[in-house]
């Protein structure tokens, strides 16, 4: 099984991959459907089990157990499998 941390990494560290073609849906509380996306050209980083974006009031930190989906030029590559019953 491929993990969204183990996918996200290698699209970063692969020269063959642009990793500004790269969108990640996460888990944003607050936010409208309670989720978010970021395009790979806000990662600034990516550390440990973080995402780390760079924002007007400083480094934000998201969990990449929030993770879930990530796409690739506007693909589907991973999307995290619902729990079943």
């Amino acid at each position: 099984m491929r993990t969204s941390h183990r996918i996200l990494l290698r699209l970063l560290h692969d020269p063959a991959c642009d990793f500004a073609a790269v969108a990640v849906v996460f888990i944003d509380r607050g936010a409208p459907g309670d989720c978010s996306q970021i395009e790979g050209r806000e990662i600034a980083a990516i550390e440990g089990a973080h995402m780390v974006v760079e924002t007007d009031r400083g480094p934000k930190y998201i969990p990449i157990h929030r993770v879930l989906r990530i796409l690739y030029q506007g693909e589907v590559i991973w999307e995290r499998e619902e729990a079943g019953p």
